[in-house]
């Protein structure tokens, strides 16, 4: 019998909450709402528990409060998605609760669980029942009550367990799009098999652990001096290299002549080593601009953007600097002054990273869908940033909580813009202006990003029926603010479909962001099929190459 838990019977506690989480996580994947093949409750929720485990092995404190102080930070740092910062907001609570005992009695263990709903609720905005939060409230209101009458922990945790799980099976009831799909709550799942994990701990059903191989290769780097080497980043005053192809529009042409003397003295304007090529039909600029919005909406009055190519030179730069000093060394940001603002934004595909770059981001995270950057990613580009003022954008609604974690932890002034879709991070960025200051920008961007609608296509990982839909595992759907709009085989019926709920009388502009498995033929029907039935509709299309959606659509 184990009356009281020390810090390594805690220790051993979360260990094995994670281990069983881990072998659960694509059972818990599996229960997310959404039939899309980036549902990834349990991957977060995993690798948050993988976060702070690692911090808790670091240590070997018999104290109570100093372990669990341990693994609240690690799961702050490694919280990924919604999921996982909520779970770091409960053991970050459970960890105030039990500051300065060495040991926990069941009473002081039910109080902490208590504590930890109290601050995960104050940390999400607007709570919605029927989730993780729901089970944890549950289970630990249960817990308060039990361990007036239960000194034993195995027989604690067990009557805990029971009504976590009484408390996921209510989770459609409280959450109808749970009762239209037949699933319980994905982030819930995934608390009892921590709470399983805790179980296994105090009775001796060790789970086994796989091995992990300790990935310590050096590589040498053979070093050769460039002449960049004796230039400073800062040197660079136009600092993006901008290369588009327009081709020419006759509508477009007909409001505005084009004259290339005027367009490329109109262009010398923003930037240097400008080139500028033109025929009958297309034109071709080469410029470095400090500003390549700029560059992309002038030549967007003469015709439509065929290709757009925004490198980063003093990022290209600051690598080869790096490059250059070997991999224990770095040009450090602390050395040079610090600008006056930064924006932090995450971007999914290659080529809707080069956009966010070239609209003036300072940062780009990779991440989005399948791979939530965690709160320490963040936390690590606001640092890049090097600015005194941040303003961050997530571009993904499972990514929100992390940036504002990551916001209250940084050193710097940080304002997250609670973008939650690629379009809603364009037109925050673009909505940027340096004049106002932290507050008024967030307040400005925060009012752009929702003047644009987003539309996006992917498919279906398993069958289910939602929005009054059949769908099938395979399926190509259309979904637009979070409701599934249309479904079928054919990827570029649904893709029309959809397009056609999005546009109204009051649309203008369509840009269509296209995947890395989207096919040139269809994305061509698209586009002829916009400009046939909306006439009064402009539509540019981008090269995102991004990852699960092969379409992501911005209507405005």
């Amino acid at each position: 019998m184990i009356k009281k838990l020390n810090g390594h019977k805690l220790g051993e506690l979360f260990i094995e909450g994670a281990m069983e989480l881990s072998k659960q996580a694509e059972v818990v994947d599996a229960l997310n709402v959404f039939p899309v093949p980036d549902g990834d409750t349990g991957t977060n929720m995993n690798l948050t528990m993988t976060s702070g485990v690692k911090e808790v092995k670091k240590g070997s404190s018999e104290q109570a409060s100093a372990v669990a102080s341990t693994f609240a930070k690690g799961l702050l740092m490694g919280a990924r998605g919604n999921s996982g910062v909520i779970l770091s907001q409960l053991f970050r609570g459970f960890s105030k609760a039990v500051e300065g005992k060495k040991e926990l009695t069941t009473e002081q263990f039910a109080e902490a669980l208590e504590s930890g709903v109290q601050t995960a609720y104050k940390a999400v905005m607007k709570p919605v029942e029927g989730t993780i939060l729901t089970v944890a409230k549950d289970a630990a209101k249960h817990a308060v009550k039990a361990s007036k009458k239960e000194e034993d922990f195995a027989r604690f945790i067990k009557t805990v367990i029971k009504e976590a799980e009484k408390s996921l099976k209510r989770t459609p009831e409280l959450l109808p799009v749970l009762k239209e799909v037949g699933v319980v709550d994905s982030g819930g799942q995934g608390l009892v098999y921590i709470y399983d994990g805790f179980l296994m701990a105090l009775t001796g059903e060790k789970s086994q652990r796989a091995a992990q191989p300790d990935m310590k290769d050096l590589i040498n780097i053979e070093h050769h001096h460039n002449a960049q080497s004796h230039t400073m980043t800062s040197d660079i005053e136009f600092g993006y290299c901008t290369e588009v192809m327009v081709k020419f529009d006759e509508n477009k042409l007909a409001q505005k002549t084009y004259d290339e003397q005027a367009f490329r003295a109109k262009l010398s304007e923003y930037g240097d080593s400008l080139l500028v090529v033109s025929d009958e039909d297309l034109v071709k600029v080469h410029i470095h601009a400090e500003y390549p919005g700029n560059v992309l909406t002038e030549a967007q009055t003469y015709g439509n953007l065929l290709q757009v190519k925004i490198e980063n030179m003093r990022e290209q730069h600051s690598n080869l600097l790096r490059e250059e000093n070997g991999p224990h060394q770095s040009t450090a940001p602390s050395q040079k002054e610090k600008t006056d603002f930064a924006i932090v934004t995450v971007s999914m595909g290659e080529g809707i990273e080069k956009l966010f770059k070239g609209l003036g981001a300072s940062v780009v995270i990779s991440g989005g869908q399948t791979m939530n950057p965690s709160t320490e990613d963040i936390v690590a580009a606001i640092e890049e940033a090097h600015a005194e003022n941040v303003l961050v954008l997530p571009n993904n609604g499972n990514i929100v909580l992390a940036a504002e974690q990551a916001a209250s932890v940084a050193d710097n002034k940080v304002s997250v813009v609670p973008t939650k879709t690629v379009p809603q991070g364009l037109a925050a960025l673009l909505a940027f202006n340096p004049t106002k200051n932290l507050a008024e920008n967030a307040e400005h961007m925060k009012e752009a990003m929702g003047e644009v609608r987003t539309g996006e296509v992917t498919y279906a990982v398993r069958d289910t029926q939602m929005d009054g839909k059949t769908i099938e595992k395979g399926d190509f759907m259309g979904i637009s603010e979070k409701n599934i709009v249309s479904t079928g085989r054919e990827r570029t019926a649904v893709a029309k479909e959809l397009l056609a709920s999005m546009i109204d009388e009051q649309s203008e502009m369509v840009t269509l962001i296209a995947g890395e498995d989207s096919e040139e033929a269809e994305t061509k029907a698209i586009i002829d099929y916009v400009e046939k039935t909306f006439t009064d509709v402009e539509i540019d299309t981008v090269e995102g190459g991004q990852p699960l959606y092969s379409y992501i659509f911005s209507v405005e």
